[in-house]
């Protein structure tokens, strides 16, 4: 009876979790911040602009939710970027993954593993750009630079 409590509780923590990330995703997607009209929840863009250097990714030129696919070391790969900003004056791309998760250890060499294969397969469409990939720990509203 207990194995069976702790896996349905288990299970009931990670849907939790899952559920919480989506939602923090859903918002962090509609934010848009500008000077003259920011868009979105008004906690979160407070929280964005407290955060050194995270604001830019919510321009009115980032692109949300950007489909990338490719080939790496002979696997198909089909990911989502979270946010991402392509400055073809500069040449530079900086892309921003949200993790929601209250640890940043538990999944950290998966999450820069991810981070690299997004780099990777930017740098096969823009060979010549400089790319730089970041993580927003939601639950502390740190900016960390992976790439």
């Amino acid at each position: 009876m207990t194995t069976l409590h702790n896996i349905l509780q288990a299970n009931s923590a990670k849907q939790y979790a899952t559920n919480a990330g989506t939602r923090t995703h859903n918002t962090l997607r509609h934010i848009i911040i500008d000077s003259a009209h920011p868009q979105g929840d008004t906690e979160l863009i407070k929280r964005i602009n407290s955060t050194p250097g995270l604001a830019s990714f919510f321009c009115r030129n980032a692109k949300t939710e950007v489909p990338i696919a490719g080939t790496i070391n002979n696997r198909f790969i089909s990911r989502r970027i979270d946010r991402m900003i392509i400055d073809h004056t500069n040449k530079t791309i900086k892309i921003l993954d949200y993790k929601t998760d209250t640890t940043k250890t538990a999944f950290y060499t998966q999450y820069v593993a991810q981070i690299n294969e997004y780099t990777q397969l930017l740098r096969a469409i823009h060979p010549t750009y400089r790319i730089n990939g970041y993580i927003l720990w939601t639950h502390d509203f740190s900016l960390e630079k992976i790439v």
